[in-house]
Protein backbone atom coordinates (compact mmCIF):
# COMPACT_ATOMS: atom_id res chain seq x y z
CA UNK A 1 0.00 0.00 0.00
CA UNK A 2 1.40 3.37 -0.95
CA UNK A 3 0.17 6.93 -1.37
CA UNK A 4 1.05 9.33 -4.17
CA UNK A 5 0.96 12.98 -3.13
CA UNK A 6 1.17 15.98 -5.42
CA UNK A 7 2.54 19.00 -3.57
CA UNK A 8 3.11 22.66 -4.36
CA UNK A 9 5.99 23.77 -2.12
CA UNK A 10 6.67 27.35 -1.05
CA UNK A 11 10.15 27.64 0.51
CA UNK A 12 11.32 30.49 2.78
CA UNK A 13 7.94 30.84 4.50
CA UNK A 14 7.61 32.14 8.06
CA UNK A 15 6.79 28.64 9.31
CA UNK A 16 6.40 25.13 8.00
CA UNK A 17 2.74 24.22 7.55
CA UNK A 18 0.06 22.81 5.28
CA UNK A 19 -1.70 25.76 3.60
CA UNK A 20 -4.62 23.86 2.04
CA UNK A 21 -5.12 23.08 -1.62
CA UNK A 22 -3.40 24.62 -4.63
CA UNK A 23 -5.32 23.37 -7.68
CA UNK A 24 -4.98 19.59 -7.67
CA UNK A 25 -2.04 19.69 -5.23
CA UNK A 26 -1.60 20.29 -1.51
CA UNK A 27 0.25 23.51 -0.73
CA UNK A 28 3.06 23.19 1.81
CA UNK A 29 4.88 26.23 3.16
CA UNK A 30 8.44 25.49 4.30
CA UNK A 31 10.58 27.62 6.58
CA UNK A 32 13.74 26.26 4.94
CA UNK A 33 15.41 27.88 1.92
CA UNK A 34 15.71 25.97 -1.39
CA UNK A 35 19.49 25.64 -1.01
CA UNK A 36 21.55 22.41 -0.86
CA UNK A 37 18.48 20.23 -0.37
CA UNK A 38 17.40 22.02 2.83
CA UNK A 39 13.82 22.50 1.64
CA UNK A 40 13.45 18.84 0.62
CA UNK A 41 14.89 17.70 3.97
CA UNK A 42 12.45 19.96 5.84
CA UNK A 43 9.57 18.73 3.68
CA UNK A 44 10.32 15.07 4.43
CA UNK A 45 10.83 15.76 8.16
CA UNK A 46 7.53 17.66 8.36
CA UNK A 47 5.50 15.11 6.39
CA UNK A 48 6.96 12.17 8.33
CA UNK A 49 5.98 13.85 11.59
CA UNK A 50 2.44 14.69 10.40
CA UNK A 51 1.77 11.29 8.84
CA UNK A 52 3.44 9.19 11.53
CA UNK A 53 5.73 7.32 9.14
CA UNK A 54 9.56 7.25 8.97
CA UNK A 55 11.39 9.52 6.51
CA UNK A 56 12.60 6.38 4.76
CA UNK A 57 8.97 5.71 3.68
CA UNK A 58 9.14 8.69 1.28
CA UNK A 59 10.46 8.85 -2.27
CA UNK A 60 10.43 11.99 -4.39
CA UNK A 61 9.12 10.60 -7.68
CA UNK A 62 9.14 13.91 -9.58
CA UNK A 63 10.18 17.49 -9.03
CA UNK A 64 13.12 17.16 -6.65
CA UNK A 65 14.41 20.61 -7.66
CA UNK A 66 11.08 22.32 -8.42
CA UNK A 67 8.15 23.70 -6.48
CA UNK A 68 5.74 21.05 -7.77
CA UNK A 69 6.64 17.65 -6.38
CA UNK A 70 5.19 14.17 -6.55
CA UNK A 71 5.97 11.97 -3.54
CA UNK A 72 5.33 8.29 -2.96
CA UNK A 73 4.67 7.30 0.66
CA UNK A 74 4.76 3.67 1.80
CA UNK A 75 2.33 2.51 4.48
CA UNK A 76 -0.66 4.78 3.75
CA UNK A 77 -3.27 5.18 1.06
CA UNK A 78 -3.53 8.49 -0.78
CA UNK A 79 -6.90 9.21 0.86
CA UNK A 80 -5.48 8.58 4.36
CA UNK A 81 -2.45 10.77 3.73
CA UNK A 82 -4.48 13.68 2.33
CA UNK A 83 -6.97 13.44 5.20
CA UNK A 84 -4.21 13.52 7.83
CA UNK A 85 -2.45 16.47 6.18
CA UNK A 86 -5.59 18.56 5.64
CA UNK A 87 -6.72 17.87 9.21
CA UNK A 88 -3.55 19.63 10.38
CA UNK A 89 -4.09 22.64 8.09
CA UNK A 90 -5.10 25.97 9.68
Amino acid sequence: MSARLTLHVQPRAKRTEIAGRHGDALKVRLAAPPVDGAANAELLRFLAERLGVPKSAFRIARGATGRRKTLDVEGLTTAEAVHLLLASAP
